[in-house]
């Protein structure tokens, strides 16, 4: 009797202990976690960065509270050092692009090799298929936990000049890149001049006449208002596209109990899923309103033939190849693979 007294007051000890263990790992979550965007909303992903807080929090019943930075401010508006600050902690998590990723991870260079991604269903089989978890993995093995794809579009180009129907029609104009060797490498290829600068900066060159054209997804375009600073020749070529990812410092995301990782991996991919139909809608399906909304304000739309689009093909096969070699031939090749067999 004795024993079994002595066990039973020993587990109530432990039934006791237990509300506490749970106490003290919500104890040390952080009152708020910062995620790092370049654009806010109502941009794509700006609003998608916005629903994966928003989701988080509701499924935690604020445990685990999340909040949006956008400009990429946390890290002084060099969006090209996001991902470094997240593998260091210096930010939490990230609703990042690939391109401004690819400093430091070269295989997310494959996104910006010019038109390996024909259409949407592309960009699709890559990020949905075998590709996509390649380099999930690679980012992984740097330190980054990704969760989720969202997408912030096909890249197409405006200028100030006139309109853009052949690698000639680029001869000599300065568009503004972001801060990747392979878009300079693209454009030069063309016969621009390409010039890095950040977005932050982007549009008080186009007001000045700094630059005369810029690459972006038509949504910025739209949203941005960059038709208000002279972009009036826009032309849809698709030459790059640039998803988005969802991701969490590695060290913050082990700090999570496993339900919650489980959470904010859920909401991550709903809300990746909503920044991919918002940042294709007017697009697809037949419903090209994004496109006519542009035309209204007096832009010169070119939509290229298939002719004219394979002149732009042809004339940046070298740069194609040689960015293919840098990035890794047997991933460019599963990556065309995938594509093919769409």
């Amino acid at each position: 009797m004795k024993l079994l007294k002595i066990a039973f007051v020993a587990g109530l000890a432990v039934a006791s202990a237990l509300p506490l263990v749970g106490a003290a790992t919500a104890a040390d979550y952080k009152d708020e976690y910062k995620i790092s965007t370049v654009v806010p909303a109502p941009f794509p992903w700006g609003l998608a960065a916005e629903r994966w807080a928003e989701l988080v929090g509701e499924r935690t019943d604020g445990r685990i509270k999340m909040k949006v930075y956008p400009g990429a401010q946390l890290v002084s508006g060099d969006q090209t050092k996001e991902f470094t600050a997240m593998r260091r902690g210096i930010i939490d998590m990230a609703v990042g692009s690939t391109i401004n990723w690819s400093p430091q991870v070269n295989e997310l260079n494959l996104f910006a090799l010019p038109f390996l991604m024909p259409d949407y269903e592309a960009i699709d089989a890559l990020t949905q298929g075998p590709v996509g978890e390649q380099l999930f993995e690679i980012l992984k093995d740097k330190g980054v936990q990704p969760l989720a794809w969202a997408e912030n579009g096909f890249r197409e180009v405006s200028n100030s000049k006139h309109p853009i129907r052949t690698p000639a029609d680029l001869d000599g104009l300065k568009i503004r890149v972001v801060g990747s060797p392979l878009f300079n490498d693209t454009f030069s290829a063309l016969g621009a001049n390409p010039t890095q600068m950040s977005w932050a900066d982007a549009k008080p060159a186009l007001t000045t006449g700094a630059v005369d054209g810029q690459e972006n997804p038509l949504s910025v375009f739209s949203i941005a208002k960059v038709y208000e600073v002279g972009q009036t020749n826009l032309t849809l070529w698709h030459y790059v596209a640039d998803p988005l990812i969802l991701a969490v410092n590695q060290d913050v995301w082990d700090s999570f109990a496993p339900e919650d990782q489980e959470i904010v991996r859920e909401a991550a991919v709903e809300a990746g899923a909503y920044g991919v139909e918002i940042a294709r809608k007017g697009l697809t399906g037949g419903d090209d309103s994004a496109v006519e909304e542009v035309r209204a304000v007096g832009v010169e739309v070119v939509e290229l033939t298939t002719e004219q689009r394979q002149a732009f093909v042809d004339a940046t096969r070298g740069v194609y190849a040689e960015w293919a070699e840098k990035i890794g031939a047997d991933l460019v090749k599963s990556a065309e693979e995938s594509i093919a067999n769409r």
